[in-house]
């Protein structure tokens, strides 16, 4: 799922390209992305674009008469920007296109299971309605992080990737902010000491500033094309089984549902292997509870 970094390169390319422009047309491919009925994608068309904004994980279009158009990417939804204007719609794949006159952004989900969604929004009061309420931590101060961070007892993982309390923060970014701050993605949020609140929250600032920096350097001038939740520069996300860039051990992940979480034992959790909920109830007993642990089970059964 795109988070914050991509999230706001997408803005800024979009704006870049359409801010003061018509939108002419959308166009809808799939009938199931469209999640509004009144007013209708008609209302937008022929007004002027007057600024693209990012909404939690959202992207907003700011169209004349205070009209808006909120588009969620969910986990596989992407853009493309195509000219000229007109540009067809991807059989497979393409859910609808904008035109402007500057040229088509393209939306399209790779998936089985359609989840990206268009909602067209007459009024502030309408769009305030789609805002989750979490944190902006890029323009928030220690005290406010706190207050959000400990509004509610669960895990880190959980608190970071709930957008009623942080903005913008997904499963990817979640598991780099946690290796960078040093801290087990299952410690309760109401757990922490002011220390460890302060170095999450430098964690926080530092790992979405970075990857929003090296995004904007790696698109340049040209459309975003390749935003995805894995690349080779995460520390842990993405990275089972490989090694952990500050102290060379094994990545781990706890796996649920649709989701996992990937962690170094060594940095984050004092060598403790946290419990997978599958495996650990196979193993029963037999679980490792260490590094080491695992390191020897690993050992016996090699031999």
């Amino acid at each position: 799922m795109p988070e914050l970094p991509d999230v706001t390169v997408y803005v800024e390319h979009i704006a870049r390209r359409v801010v003061g422009t018509t939108l002419d047309k959308i166009r809808v491919a799939s009938p199931f992305v469209l999640r509004t009925v009144d007013p209708s994608p008609r209302a937008v068309e022929g007004k002027k674009v007057l600024a693209v904004s990012r909404l939690g994980k959202r992207i907003v279009l700011h169209a004349e008469e205070d009209l808006f158009v909120v588009i969620h990417l969910m986990v596989a939804g992407r853009f493309k920007w195509l000219e000229p204007p007109g540009a067809p719609v991807p059989k497979k794949v393409g859910l609808a296109a904008f035109d402007f006159t500057t040229g088509t952004l393209v939306l399209t989900e790779v998936s089985t299971k359609k989840r990206a969604s268009i909602h067209v929004l007459r009024g502030e009061s309408q769009l305030a309605a789609m805002d989750p309420g979490g944190l902006e931590v890029m323009t928030a101060e220690l005290p406010a992080f706190k207050e959000a961070l400990q509004k509610e007892s669960h895990t880190l993982k959980r608190t970071l990737t709930d957008p009623h309390l942080f903005s913008g923060i997904g499963n990817a970014y979640s598991d780099e902010i946690l290796h960078r701050a040093k801290l087990s993605p299952t410690r309760l949020s109401r757990q922490l000491g002011d220390d460890e609140i302060a170095r999450l929250f430098g964690a926080t600032v530092a790992t979405l500033r970075e990857w929003t920096l090296r995004l904007r350097a790696e698109s340049k001038d040209a459309f975003p094309t390749k935003v995805t939740a894995f690349r080779e520069e995460m520390a842990v996300h993405g990275k089972y089984g490989k090694p952990c860039p500050v102290c060379g051990k094994r990545v781990l992940r706890i796996v649920y549902a649709e989701n996992e979480s990937n962690y170094c034992a060594t940095c984050q959790t004092s060598g403790k292997l946290l419990a997978d909920r599958a495996l650990s109830r196979l193993l029963g007993k037999d679980w490792p509870k260490s590094l080491d642990e695992l390191e020897a089970m690993k050992r016996d059964r090699k031999e």
